[in-house]
């Protein structure tokens, strides 16, 4: 990983790179995520998550 940080659109089952890089950041956590382990992510508030686990608590933090 070269440390650069992508610019993604999440999109309902993909994402388009829209600025060339190697990582997102977790919208909770802050963990860098390697592109090719990006699994989870919202599409209407646009951010990545590390794990369900940080997307549970994102869920849980905005019901």
């Amino acid at each position: 990983m070269s440390g650069i940080k992508a610019k993604l659109k999440f999109l309902a089952n993909t994402f388009e790179i829209i600025e060339k890089g190697d990582y997102v950041e977790c919208a909770v956590s802050k963990k860098k995520i390697p592109l090719e382990n990006l699994n989870y992510w919202n599409v209407d508030l646009q951010e990545a998550y590390f794990s369900p686990e940080e997307a549970k608590q994102r869920y849980e933090k905005l019901k």
